[in-house]
């Protein structure tokens, strides 16, 4: 049998190209090497599924990496207002919570792939194949000189015929869901540059250790900013962040990251500094500082530390200020409050890493999106390939983007077909 799409991969990109095509009227075979479908999909947002979210299309680009202008055909087709009315078809209620995040009313995930995968099982003109593992995409060579897709090669030596298929086999992340970069290799066995991969949205590493009275403890509003060997600075991100056993982690440093860690798996050296007092101007708080170390003066530094810093980071500030606990306020000198004051708007540590693959919410990379149309998300080398989701160098920010430019993609890919 020759199918109208064969779909390789059974993740958030898969399943929505899968319906969409369905839909259509498309003969659609979805391979799936785990054992289940939409593994990643039904962990993604810690269980809840941030699946879009309600920014204005101009805003929305503007956290996206790489080539946002890449989303601006497939997005005008399906974007979020879309997304939230094809699940709300198919019974999913949706909210939306702060920072124009979308999730299913219900707080599961799992909402979200019964919807798509129940649309896929009562269809007749779709099959699903799961423990199949893809080895290769089959292509030739036409009389017009390109290459074209036939199907694809199984793992045992069993070919499946097809004129179109869809790789959303995803990155590299959450490896233990069956993100393992098959995706990657195919594309560049048939000619396609792919960015090199990196983990993103992810907990980053330090250089200095951690006290171990600041692991898990969690700093709100402040600032952290990312600076380069030469002081210039990188990112800067405000918010809520947490330290771990080896570095940082929370909302801010994963957004961070997207920015910074491509640096440094090159190797480059960056400070991240963390402003606990963002709203104050230094020479305000600079103001501040001189009153309350002469309206307390008989106050040991210890103790005192409290009326700037809550009492995890007070083991650190001592360290890092030396400045004698046991001094009393009245005799801090001019040096000894300039440390306290840069301490308090930029204590900082060196990023040396990131953490790995099964920690990272996304890989940042893929192929290469100068090489995909980015109307049809076909492939500009080998006709009949289409790429869609993860695999393509298009990563985002936390808050909904990266489903949302999985769906977006696929629909554009399935409709194509």
């Amino acid at each position: 049998m020759t199918y109208d799409l064969i779909v390789v991969g059974g993740g958030a990109a898969g399943l929505m190209a899968a319906v969409v095509a369905a839909e259509r009227g498309k003969q659609v075979l979805l391979l799936e090497k785990m054992d289940q479908a939409g593994r990643k999909l039904r962990i993604t947002g810690k269980g809840r599924c941030n699946l879009t979210n309600t920014a204005p299309l101009k805003d929305f680009l503007s956290h996206v990496g790489s080539d946002s202008r890449f989303l601006r055909n497939c997005m005008s087709q399906f974007y979020n207002a879309e997304l939230m009315d094809f699940f709300e078809q198919r019974g999913v209620h949706l909210v939306e919570e702060r920072g124009g995040r979308v999730f299913p009313q219900s707080g599961r995930s799992l909402d979200i792939f019964l919807a798509l995968i129940g649309d896929l099982e009562q269809r007749s003109n779709v099959e699903i194949r799961k423990n199949c593992t893809v080895v290769d995409i089959d292509t030739y060579v036409g009389d017009d000189g390109m290459r074209h897709v036939c199907g694809v090669s199984l793992k045992g030596g069993a070919h499946i015929a097809g004129g179109r298929v869809l790789v959303a086999t995803g990155g590299l992340s959450y490896p233990t869901t069956g993100s393992t970069g098959s995706g990657y290799r195919w594309a560049e066995d048939m000619g396609h540059t792919v960015v090199k991969q990196v983990p993103s949205l992810v907990a980053l590493r330090c250089a200095e250790p951690i006290p171990p009275e600041l692991v898990g403890f969690v700093l709100k509003n402040v600032a952290l900013h990312v600076t380069d060997a030469e002081g210039r600075e990188v990112c800067e991100y405000f918010g809520e962040m947490s330290f771990s056993d080896d570095g940082l982690c929370g909302p801010i440093v994963l957004s961070t990251s997207r920015m910074v860690s491509r640096r440094l798996h090159d190797g480059e050296t960056l400070t991240a500094r963390i402003d606990l007092k963002p709203a104050v101007a230094a020479a305000e708080l600079d103001k501040r500082l001189i009153s309350d170390l002469n309206g307390n003066g008989a106050r040991i530094f210890n103790d005192a530390l409290r009326l700037w810093l809550p009492a995890e980071l007070i083991p650190l500030a001592l360290k890092r200020m030396h400045i004698e606990y046991y001094k009393r306020l009245n005799q801090i000198n001019g040096q000894e409050r300039r440390r306290l004051l840069s301490f308090l708007k930029g204590v900082e540590f060196t990023l040396s890493g990131t953490r790995d693959y099964d920690e990272a919410i996304v890989t940042q990379g893929g192929v290469s999106l100068k090489e995909v149309n980015p109307k049809t998300m076909e492939s500009r080398l080998v006709h009949g390939l289409h790429f869609a989701g993860e695999v393509l160098d298009l990563d985002a920010d936390t808050g909904g983007y990266n489903l949302q430019i999985a769906f977006s993609t696929a629909v554009a890919a399935a409709r194509a077909v």
